[in-house]
């Protein structure tokens, strides 16, 4: 996964800006922590400024898109960690899970650094909850299920886990895959998509063709009537909150 991102992670950046109320509920989930260790960094997204922060990054590509003055980064894998156990107040992680080629051992090793996990992911019961996969891209959605773990498999990894529903605006900033739901024009961007991982390992042609059909002649638009006037909706984003007894 390190050397996808190296190679279509180059405009990350500019696309995957944090959302403001996924922001607020990922600082509520972090509150009484005083450091924290941000596992799978990338650019820096939702990592606190008013906290010691680590970051833990293994591509040089997302590295070198981090702001001047942002957490100093660890290259390594969430795999293993370079930290001594209870190094960290709370380990944070963003949508980076699904990338882990050894999942329950990168959760292993977040408890470990840490007595509070906090983890942004999607519950992969909600593969075809959206108009994108469903009728689109429905590759995307089994890719899904197999490489997002469920989330009754968190429990195996922490003492204590709750969950915490993210709707997602109908105008997030951060554009990770179903950020667009109200504006299906944007998944034609080049740019747009390359900041979605799951676009790299699909074959995009015949799904945009037939998005940009229904789109020319209202198809979308009927078939998504109950949903262009809605603000927010449940996709299935979800934190995770997983604690060491």
């Amino acid at each position: 996964m390190t050397q996808l991102y190296d190679a279509i992670g180059k405009n990350y950046a500019g696309y995957r800006r944090p959302d403001p109320r996924i922001a607020s509920a990922i600082l509520s989930a972090l509150e009484g922590a005083q450091s924290v260790v941000n596992i799978g960094a990338g650019s820096g997204s939702y990592e606190p400024n008013d906290r010691y922060v680590v970051a833990v990054e293994p591509s040089e590509t997302m590295i070198r898109q981090r702001p001047p003055k942002s957490a100093p980064v660890v290259r390594a894998s969430a795999m293993n960690l370079p930290f001594r156990d209870n190094s960290f107040d709370a380990a944070l992680a963003i949508l980076t899970v699904h990338h882990w080629p050894d999942q329950k051992r990168g959760l292993r090793e977040m408890s470990r650094v840490a007595k509070r996990s906090v983890i942004f992911t999607w519950d992969q019961e909600f593969a075809a909850s959206m108009w994108l996969t469903r009728d689109y891209f429905p590759q995307i959605a089994e890719l899904g299920k197999t490489v997002c773990p469920p989330l009754d498999s968190y429990r195996e990894a922490f003492d204590r886990v709750h969950f915490v529903t993210i709707p997602l605006p109908h105008d997030c900033t951060d554009g990770f895959l179903q950020a667009y739901w109200r504006r299906p024009e944007t998944y034609f961007s080049d740019e747009a998509r390359c900041a979605i991982s799951a676009f790299a390992l699909v074959d995009v042609g015949p799904g945009l063709a037939r998005l940009r059909q229904d789109l020319s002649d209202g198809t979308w638009s009927r078939r998504n009537a109950d949903i262009l006037d809605r603000t927010e909706l449940d996709f299935g984003y979800r934190l995770v909150v997983g604690e060491r007894s």
